[in-house]
């Protein structure tokens, strides 16, 4: 009856708690719905997105890159400049005007009226003749004149284009691409940790479950032999005591106090996987699976390890960070190397409508174009050191390549050796398990016919109890071993594992 009063009152708690039940899924549902909802994986989608925009940007130097600029002025004065006042010194010279005939026109009526009654051409001869001047001085006065008027507009359209540049932009290119394989690689080891994560929330939800039903039938074990003792401590033959009733009851309060503990974790670990899920704070999710999956198998270690050496998200990210140090290396020695580059302008410009000094009509419009070049020649040994520095960055990650392939080969052996430590827990755990039931069952009978005490039934009930929590512990130690193998091996490892014999 107390234990009916508990659980109904456990019931009552969870109802006020939960205004709707927690909804039931299988583990692939879980997961699925973790893909989804989960609040790491924009953060790495994101990550890649910003890698993949870098990378558009470093692509963006192979292309010419055009400009246009506009503008208007208003200047506080006309600009202008002076010619300065200046004496211009003639020299003394002869002019010979040689002889010849002009024809001179006698227009009518020039000498008296009616004659000549019309106009007339005539010949006239005239000698030629030396005309001779002195030297003299000229003076030009000073002259203030105006260049450009006081509103100005220009419209200018430039263009550049790199045409050669030592490998500058290649370099920029290889390591943005890498900065792109290598979010991305972060992005699959996310989802690789959230599988693995939901996976052992979700068989831990499977364990606490088992835990709270073994405690359930423990403590109602319990409460049978203590109303069998409390009946037989009153009517029996005398052999079982008070004592001993005191002893069981201390027992059965004690497994109730623990049941109320197991049936806390049930709730927390429900609450977990939801958490873990992506979904709010406030729900919960029943695992649809009754019990923790247990199929020992055999690992081929050889096979497991190469094949992390192929999909290891760790692996793949270091590979991509040599290629992107070998691309840094590459920008950098583009520092020795001159650049090419083809330039090209177009402008007009309107000056107020004033159209002398500067602002004609040739200077007001036009277009450029031209090579330019740019030769290193000296730099205080700048590009020298830019590339001893990325050598010895690349040589770096080379050699951090060789402790992570030693190290994943050391976890990977260490996992498959637990999953066979795990694998015979679990084997000999599920012996005893299966033993401590017999011995329990085969004590409480005897114990009916007061051929045993009151404190080997409870001691092999508490057994059975052990070696079952211990049993699923070794399940779920082994289901969890063998999520983080599949995490460390970077994919699905079921393949590669045979049923063990």
């Amino acid at each position: 009856m107390r234990c009916s009063r508990i659980a109904c009152a456990w019931v009552g708690l969870s109802m006020a708690l939960w205004a709707e039940p927690a909804p039931v899924m299988r583990l692939d549902e879980c997961l699925a719905s973790a893909l989804q909802e989960n609040h790491r994986r924009p953060l790495s989608r994101f990550a890649v997105a910003l890698a993949e925009a870098q990378h558009r940007q470093a692509l963006a130097g192979y292309w010419p890159q055009v400009s246009a600029k506009a503008g208007y002025e208003r200047l506080s004065d006309p600009l202008n400049f002076i010619f300065p006042a200046e004496n211009l010194q003639i020299p003394a010279q002869s002019v010979t005007v040689p002889g010849g005939t002009m024809t001179v026109t006698i227009p009518a009526n020039a000498f008296a009226p009616g004659f000549p009654a019309n106009s007339i051409q005539m010949p006239v001869n005239f000698p030629a003749q030396n005309y001779k001047t002195g030297a003299q001085t000229f003076a030009v006065p000073q002259q203030n004149i105006t260049a450009l008027d006081q509103n100005l507009a220009t419209g200018t359209l430039e263009m550049k284009w790199l045409l050669w540049d030592g490998g500058m932009r290649q370099g920029l290119r290889e390591q943005a691409a890498a900065q792109v394989a290598m979010m991305r690689e972060e992005a699959r080891r996310t989802d690789l940790e959230i599988v693995d994560s939901v996976t052992r929330m979700y068989w831990g939800a499977v364990l606490a479950r088992q835990l709270r039903q073994l405690g359930q039938d423990t403590l109602a074990r319990v409460e049978s032999t203590l109303q069998l003792t409390e009946s037989m401590y009153q009517h029996g033959s005398g052999k079982v005591t008070r004592a001993d009733y005191l002893e069981n009851t201390v027992m059965a309060r004690t497994l109730e106090s623990m049941l109320a503990e197991l049936e806390k974790n049930e709730a927390m670990s429900q609450a977990a996987l939801a958490n873990d899920m992506g979904l709010a704070w406030n729900a919960s999710v029943q695992p649809a699976d009754q019990e923790v999956p247990f199929a020992p198998a055999v690992q081929d270690l050889d096979q497991l390890v190469a094949t992390s050496y192929e999909f290891n998200p760790d692996w793949d990210k270091l590979r991509d960070a040599l290629r992107a140090a070998q691309g840094a290396v590459r920008t950098a020695r583009s520092g020795h190397y001159p650049k090419l580059g083809l330039t090209g302008e177009l402008h007009r410009w309107w000056n107020g409508g004033y159209q002398a000094g500067l602002a004609t009509d040739q200077n007001q419009r036009g277009w450029s174009a031209g090579l330019g070049l740019e030769i290193p020649i000296f730099d205080g040994f700048l590009a020298h050191n830019q590339v001893e520095a990325a050598l010895a960055q690349m040589h770096q990650v080379e050699q951090a390549q060789y402790l992570l392939r030693d190290g994943v080969a050391l976890q990977i052996k260490d996992l498959v050796l637990s999953l066979a430590a795990a694998a015979k827990s679990g084997k000999a755990s599920q012996a005893a398990m299966q033993a401590a039931a017999e011995d329990r069952v085969l004590n409480t009978r005897a114990y009916q016919e007061e051929l045993v005490d009151t404190e080997k039934v409870v001691r092999a009930q508490l057994m059975e109890a052990l070696m079952s929590a211990q049993h699923f512990k070794a399940r779920y130690d082994y289901a969890v071993l063998l999520s983080q193998l599949g995490m460390a091996v970077g994919r699905e490892i079921g393949a590669h594992l045979e049923p063990s014999r």
